[in-house]
C-alpha cells in the first residue's frame, strides 16, 4: 500500500540549534528532516523563547501571518509569527511569539527556579497560535505530532474547537510523551481558561489545581496515537496511556540511538490514516 500520509506538522517544545542540545531538542531537529527525506511534506513550530538569539539564527517576522489577537482570560494577546531556516536540512521553522508570554529570557522557570505562574496560559497561546497559523498557511496536515508539555493543549483544541475546519478535518494527532512533565501545578482554573470555540467544561476534565500529569492525561485522551519518547516517563502516566487502548509505540532506546526510530515513526504515522 502506498504511504497515505503526505503532510506532517511538528509542534515542538524545543529544537536544536535554537536551544542548547537535549534529547528532546535533538530529536525535534532530526525527525522533521528524516520524515521529509521519506517524501513527506513537513512544517515545524516552536515557541520563540526570549533566550533565542534572533540575529544569530536569522529569524524574521512573517507579516502576512502575524497581526491577529488571541484572547486569553479576557485579554487580547497579539500573535507574532517569525521564521528561520535550517539550510542544511531544507527546513523552515515557524516561531510563535508574544511579548507577554515569550520575551522573557528563561524558558519555563525564573532565575530562582520557580515555575512561571502563567505557564498554563503560555501553553494555551502556543496551541492556538500554531493552529491559527496553519489555517493561514492553508496547509492541511495529515498528522500533527506534539512534543513536550507546552504542546499538550493542542489535541483538545484540534478535536473540539477546530474539528470542522477543512484544514484540520482529516488530521490525526500523535503525542510523544517525555520526562519533562512538570511536577508543579498551573494557576487555578486552567480548565476555564482553556475554554474556547464551543468547548465545554465537561470536555476539559481537569481539577481546579491541575498539574503537568493531568495536562498530559488530557492530551493523551484527545490524541490518536501515543509514543513514549523517554525512558523516564512517569509510570502512572505510562499506565494511564496504555489503558486508553490507543495505537502505541513504546520507548526504544536502541532505535533512538541508531536512528531507526525515523522509520518506526514514519510507519506509525501511515498506520493511523489507514
Amino acid at each position: 500500500m502506498a504511504d497515505s500520509v503526505k503532510k506532517v506538522l511538528f509542534v515542538n517544545s524545543e529544537m536544536v540549534p535554537y536551544l542548547p542540545e537535549s534529547p528532546v531538542g535533538n530529536l525535534c531537529r532530526q525527525l522533521p528532516q528524516g520524515i521529509q527525506e521519506r517524501k513527506k511534506e513537513i512544517r515545524a513550530f516552536m515557541p520563540k523563547y526570549g533566550c533565542i538569539n534572533e540575529r544569530k539564527n536569522q529569524l524574521h517576522e512573517v507579516i502576512r501571518l502575524s497581526g491577529m489577537n488571541i484572547i486569553i482570560s479576557d485579554v487580547d494577546r497579539p500573535l507574532v509569527i517569525k521564521v528561520a531556516s535550517i539550510s542544511s536540512a531544507r527546513i523552515q521553522v515557524y516561531f510563535i511569539d508574544n511579548e507577554d508570554y515569550f520575551r522573557r529570557k528563561e524558558i519555563f522557570r525564573d532565575g530562582e527556579g520557580r515555575f512561571f505562574a502563567d505557564n498554563g496560559e503560555r501553553a494555551i497561546f502556543y496551541a492556538r497560535g500554531v493552529l491559527e497559523t496553519v489555517k493561514k498557511l492553508r496547509w492541511a496536515p495529515d498528522i500533527i505530532h506534539c512534543h513536550g508539555w507546552i504542546s499538550h493543549v493542542l489535541p483538545l483544541y484540534l478535536k473540539k474547537a477546530y474539528k470542522d475546519d477543512p484544514v484540520f478535518s482529516g488530521a490525526k494527532v500523535v503525542l510523544s510523551l517525555y520526562d519533562d512533565t512538570p511536577a508543579e501545578t498551573f494557576a487555578d482554573g486552567l480548565a476555564e481558561t482553556i475554554l474556547f470555540g464551543g468547548i465545554k467544561l465537561k470536555d476539559v476534565p481537569l481539577p481546579e489545581k491541575a498539574g503537568g500529569m493531568e495536562l498530559a492525561q488530557l492530551a493523551a485522551q484527545y490524541s490518536d496515537g501515543i509514543i513514549l519518547g523517554s525512558a523516564g516517563v512517569d509510570p502512572a502516566l505510562q499506565a494511564y496511556v496504555r489503558e486508553l487502548g490507543k495505537p502505541f509505540l513504546p520507548f526504544d532506546a536502541a532505535a533512538l540511538a541508531d536512528g531507526s526510530y525515523m522509520d518506526q515513526y514514519n510507519a506509525f504515522y501511515d498506520s493511523l490514516s489507514q
